[in-house]
């Protein structure tokens, strides 16, 4: 696959002396392969994008490994995506400021030592510390890793080929990595969905040395105020949430952590709104497109992330799957998604319509997440393997036409953090939304377990309090989907304009990646 990108890169054009150090200069050292470094910075990103979903498959062992709590599991999930999303901002800014080879491995090296950290955890605090630093290191190396492969390829057909690529792993990551969980788990130990990142993360660093050349520093500011505030207040309300699932609605630390949330996110806008240089324009939610547009992203994902999180262990814990079985169950969703994506990027956007599309792809989600509330206590793999189909058709129809909508009329200066937003909603939006839906679980459970029958036995019981729960969430995230709906059917518009930004500038294209 890699070959003709190489041919195409061996014998192009000369850049064009008049562009950009950014734009245009080679970043490869003499001697170094682009082949290698085209591979180096893929490798990166699949490492990055596979982490929010590997530990999945590892819950149940997770749980039992280390005394998580039914609720307090799904920080293992929601510490990695709130730091990654909440900074991924601030991460790509860093690149800017002090060269994007450097900040790409510092990622990488904070990504791997949290990993190696996060595997040795012997309790819970220690592991979701680890999975937080992971995001920060996320943060950091993504957004410099599509940079870097932006800048090496001047081309624009060996930028095209190299897009492509980017675009493929992208897509199939968070699949890749419920597989890859499932093998490591069911092969070694939970812990190996952490392990695993060390020796890779070691061989990225110890190739990508030699191979890459640091990019010019362009001045700026860092936004550490907006970061940080956004970031923790998001936190705090997961937390909240998560909290009433276990504790109740009244409890203190449930009550404070909402008022500490809302007064953070204050803070966040107000800073915002004061910031020479801010890390989220608000302007940007001024059009009426784009601003519905990120929320109906927040409530698809957050639907998307619960179904993953409980369907997982449906599988694992109703149905006895091993890990291995798990993993590969999700893998006619894999395909689906990856078919309907691209069906829908190269000819059914132009044919159809984006709006149109949005639509329809949305509607196939909801009716997916719609038929996951039949599943009952009997129920076996085939009752699930066609709302995984039809749920997944849905998505990927719909996440092509969702981020277009976002760009739409974006001015060029704001095209960074317009297409940037697109990312944080959707690494928000799962955070958020897995947190409410543990918290319905939370609160059917408690219903479900007075309604146990007396004499029967602990495993039928456990069963029997896990299904009804878990159907609650799925009505939950079914009420997710469907205000997803009313936003694409009824607050954004058909594109009135042409977009005015660059497809090829790296944070747009990372964008239309995710």
């Amino acid at each position: 696959m890699l070959s003709p990108l190489r041919r195409s890169l061996d014998h192009r054009s000369a850049p064009d002396p008049d562009a950009t150090p950014s734009r245009g200069r080679r970043l490869l050292r003499p001697g170094a392969s682009p082949t290698l470094v085209l591979a180096l910075i893929l490798t990166s990103q699949l490492m990055v994008v596979l982490d929010a979903t590997i530990v999945n498959i590892a819950l149940h062992d997770i749980k039992s490994s280390l005394g998580f709590s039914s609720a307090g599991l799904s920080w293992v999930v929601n510490a990695y995506t709130l730091t990654f999303g909440g900074l991924l901002l601030l991460g790509a800014r860093a690149g800017d400021i002090l060269g994007r080879r450097r900040v790409f491995l510092g990622g990488i090296a904070l990504f791997t030592i949290a990993s190696l950290a996060g595997g040795f955890a012997t309790n819970p605090s220690e592991l979701l510390v680890a999975r937080a630093v992971q995001g920060i290191g996320g943060a950091l190396a993504s957004p410099s890793a599509l940079a870097l492969l932006m800048t090496m390829f001047p081309d624009p057909r060996a930028r095209t080929r190299a897009i492509g690529l980017y675009t493929a792993l992208s897509i199939g990551g968070a699949a890749v990595g419920l597989i890859a969980g499932g093998m490591l788990s069911e092969w070694a130990s939970w812990r190996w969905v952490l392990f695993v990142n060390v020796p890779i993360g070691i061989v990225l660093l110890v190739l990508s040395l030699p191979a890459l050349t640091e990019t010019p520093r362009q001045p700026g500011r860092f936004d550490l105020a907006g970061a940080i505030t956004s970031t923790l207040g998001m936190g705090a309300l997961v937390y909240g949430f998560v909290n009433a699932a276990s504790d109740g609605w009244s409890d203190p630390r449930t009550v404070g952590s909402f008022a500490v949330g809302l007064v953070l996110l204050a803070a966040f806008v107000f800073t915002e709104l004061r910031a020479e240089a801010p890390i989220t324009p608000l302007r940007l939610f001024a059009d009426r497109n784009r601003a519905s547009s990120y929320v109906a992203r927040l409530f698809l994902v957050a639907g998307m992330m619960g179904m993953f999180f409980f369907l997982t262990q449906f599988l694992r814990g109703v149905l006895g799957y091993s890990d291995l079985v798990t993993g590969f169950a999700f893998l006619p969703l894999t395909l689906v998604v990856f078919t309907s994506s691209q069906l829908s990027a190269r000819y059914l956007v132009d044919r159809v319509g984006a709006h149109r599309l949005m639509i329809i792809g949305v509607s196939f989600s909801t009716l997916g997440m719609l038929w996951l509330t039949q599943i009952g206590e009997n129920s076996g793999y085939g009752s699930i393997v066609g709302p995984l189909m039809v749920f997944g058709f849905g998505n990927g129809l719909a996440f092509v036409p969702l981020t277009t909508a976002a760009l739409d009329g974006v001015d060029p200066a704001d095209a960074g953090a317009a297409s940037g937003l697109v990312n944080v909603m959707q690494q928000v939006g799962g955070s958020l939304g897995l947190a409410v839906l543990v918290t319905v679980f939370g609160s059917a459970s408690s219903s479900a377990a007075h309604d146990v029958a007396p004499g029967t036995s602990p495993a039928d019981a456990a069963r029997h309090v896990f299904v009804s729960a878990a159907d609650s969430a799925f009505w939950t995230a079914t009420a997710f989907l469907v205000t997803t709906l009313l936003l694409v059917s009824f607050a954004i518009r058909g594109p009135k304009r042409r977009p005015v930004v660059e497809l090829d500038d790296p944070e747009v294209a990372v964008a239309l990646a995710e």
